[in-house]
């Protein structure tokens, strides 16, 4: 039974401590819209989301009203556009004008994002995988809430590293299109390995094959409430610094679960998924690097920072899991950077580097998220980069990711501000030694001894 107390505490969260449920997502099986015309193919898409998704976005508003929980987002997830249009698109022009339709049915049912401009790519790439890769720097350039995700590796298959390698061509492209605007395409970009078909956040958020016609996913987030209760307690031992997470992780999961159920009964779609993600936000407090600095390391970056951060990650999704049956999505903490002013001030300070994300990610929900780097940067070391963390969760049977941004005409010293939720960040340094020669091998990196369970 919840106590009065318990409410007494949510109510703090949300108005002192920056709790919200960060997106409600709505999944949606596009695959019967799938014909050998582009333009039937576009208009089928077009009535699907706009008749599925007509009511999203006023549900969303009407809960967070009646339960005064802040619902920040309202989003869709689609089918991997490379399986529904590989029989109608066969240039990059066409898959522009299908990204075109999405990002016009998006703004008219009123949703933040939509993300499922997406291949998966773990073992081979077809021809409509190819050509939708290829076309995203051109449709995220011309698109305002299209998200757009490539998965390039799974424990199960091992790496695809000729895709590895278009991937970082791609982004580099992408930055160039947009070098207008910071590179902001790049911030709606991201490369998996072992991506999940049920994540509500984007910008790797698609609907997997494996799902529902139409399904509900809620993404929650909570690190100014973590943040808040561990500062109460500075000297506390392991034991009670644990505990402390997991009731805290439990109380935030309550309320997306709630959140949830109300959406799924309105909507009339099941529901799927809660994914408790410790996801920050530039807002004052809202930051993983506090809570890091909360459990005692002098600054992010220190010795000791990895194995903070895998207390916490580990602490947050056993609190999740007595919460709720149905968890999900990736669940644990988000590092981005330039979304975490705890982690920028670490970046300033020099305590940060890539190198020391890259090994936080071993043990974090995702990977190198939201890096500014120089944007002379060769591709080839983008690509190098995307390996090494789609090696991180091959070997390690996790999902990680690289959304990272080569910012045009700018360099180590200067700083992007992208706005919203995205922040603002420092450009940070880049190893200058080159891996083109590994990249450019060719063919794929064997799935690893492990994956052989059968």
């Amino acid at each position: 039974m919840i106590n009065i107390q318990e409410v007494f505490e949510t109510n703090a969260m949300i108005e002192k401590e920056n709790l919200d449920v960060r997106t409600i997502t709505m999944g949606i099986n596009l695959l019967d819209c799938a014909t050998d015309d582009v333009h039937t193919t576009c208009r089928n898409i077009y009535e699907r989301i706009s008749q599925r998704a007509k009511n999203l976005v006023r549900v969303g508003e009407e809960i967070s009203r009646e339960l005064a929980v802040p619902i920040v987002n309202k989003r869709i997830s689609i089918t991997p556009i490379s399986l529904v249009c590989g029989t109608c698109c066969h240039t990059v022009d066409d898959y522009l004008q299908v990204s075109l339709t999405l990002d016009r049915v998006a703004d008219e049912v009123g949703i933040n994002f939509l993300g499922g401009f997406s291949a998966l790519v773990e073992k081979g790439m077809t021809k409509s995988d190819e050509l939708l890769i290829r076309s995203i720097p051109e449709c995220l350039a011309q698109t305002q809430r299209i998200c757009s995700s490539v998965c390039v590796g799974s424990t199960r298959t091992g790496i695809n590293m000729d895709a590895v390698r278009l991937m970082g061509e791609t982004i580099v492209k992408a930055a160039q299109l947009s070098k207008d605007n910071d590179s902001l395409s790049c911030a709606k970009l991201v490369v998996l390995c072992n991506a999940p078909d049920d994540n509500p956040f984007m910008a790797g958020a698609f609907h997997g094959v494996t799902e529902a016609d139409a399904i509900i996913n809620v993404g929650v987030s909570g690190p100014g409430v973590v943040n808040h209760v561990l500062r109460q307690i500075p000297d506390a031992d392991f034991e009670e610094l644990c505990e402390t997470i997991k009731k805290t992780a439990f109380k935030i999961t309550r309320v997306g679960q709630l959140v949830a159920q109300e959406a799924s009964r309105r909507l009339g779609v099941p529901f799927g998924i809660i994914d408790l993600s410790l996801a920050p936000t530039p807002a004052a407090g809202d930051s993983v690097a506090e809570i890091l600095e909360a459990i005692g390391v002098d600054c992010v970056g220190a010795p000791g920072t990895t194995a903070a951060l895998a207390l916490l990650n580990d602490q947050v999704k056993k609190g999740g899991i007595m919460a709720s049956s149905y968890v999900g999505g990736l669940s644990g903490a988000f590092i981005p950077v330039s979304e975490d002013m705890g982690m920028v001030a670490a970046v300033e300070k020099g305590s940060l580097s890539i190198e020391k994300l890259e090994a936080m990610t071993c043990v974090c929900s995702v990977g190198l998220d939201m890096i500014a780097i120089p944007g002379d940067t060769p591709a080839s070391t983008i690509s190098g980069i995307i390996a090494d963390e789609a090696a991180i969760g091959m070997i390690n049977q996790k999902t990680t990711a690289v959304r990272i941004l080569p910012v045009v005409g700018k360099g180590v010293g200067d700083r992007i501000d992208l706005g919203g939720l995205l922040g603002n960040a420092p450009i940070m340094p880049v190893n200058t030694f080159g891996c083109g020669r590994f990249i450019n091998r060719g063919g794929r990196i064997p799935a690893p001894i492990h994956s052989f369970k059968n």
